[in-house]
């Protein structure tokens, strides 16, 4: 009962906290609400543009391949 009663009042003093929670605390300390907003808006961009570019880099190699000469096999006009 002692050593529950213990590791209750442990797990309650120092709650697990996580770098992500210990930055938003530090974020809403130091930053407004506004600003915590529109930073966070800000990094949400960011994200998204490297999603689309990561994208577009997949459809150009998938472009290529498609167009790239296929290994001596000649299907076009000239190939009579």
């Amino acid at each position: 009962m002692q050593v529950e009663s213990a590791q209750l009042q442990q797990s309650t003093l120092h709650p697990n906290v996580t770098v992500t929670g210990a930055l938003r605390a530090m974020e809403a300390l130091l930053l407004g609400g506004g600003q915590q907003t529109a930073r966070r808006n800000a990094w949400s961009a960011v994200v998204e543009d490297r999603r689309r570019a990561k994208d577009r880099h997949e459809v150009q190699h998938v472009i290529e391949a498609l167009n790239a000469p296929t290994g001596g096999l000649h299907t076009g006009p000239d190939s009579f």
